[in-house]
C-alpha cells in the first residue's frame, strides 16, 4: 500500500517535500495534470472585483499558500479544461 502524500502548506515545503522523497512510494492518483509556464507573462489585466470576492480569494490562496494572483490564473486554467469543447 502506497503512503499518502501530505498537506503542503507552501511551494517552499512542496519543494523540500519533492528534494527528499522518492515520489515512487506515494499515491499519486489522486493529482491533477497542470501545465506550468516557464515564459514570462506578455498581457496584464485590469480588473475591477466586489470587496468580498477579492477578500475571499485572497484568504482562499493564502491557505493554499500561493499569492492571490497564481491562485486566479489557477482559477481560470482549470475552468479552462472543464469547458466542453
Amino acid at each position: 500500500m502506497k503512503k499518502k502524500l501530505p498537506k503542503l502548506k507552501s511551494d517552499a515545503e512542496a519543494k523540500a517535500f519533492v528534494a527528499a522523497a522518492d515520489l515512487a512510494d506515494y499515491d499519486l492518483s489522486g493529482l491533477l495534470p497542470m501545465r506550468i509556464e516557464m515564459k514570462p507573462k506578455d498581457k496584464s489585466v485590469n480588473l475591477r472585483l466586489p470587496e468580498q470576492l477579492l477578500k475571499a480569494v485572497q484568504q482562499k490562496a493564502k491557505r493554499l499558500g500561493v499569492p492571490y494572483q497564481r491562485f486566479i490564473l489557477m482559477a481560470l486554467e482549470r475552468a479552462l479544461q472543464r469547458e466542453p469543447r
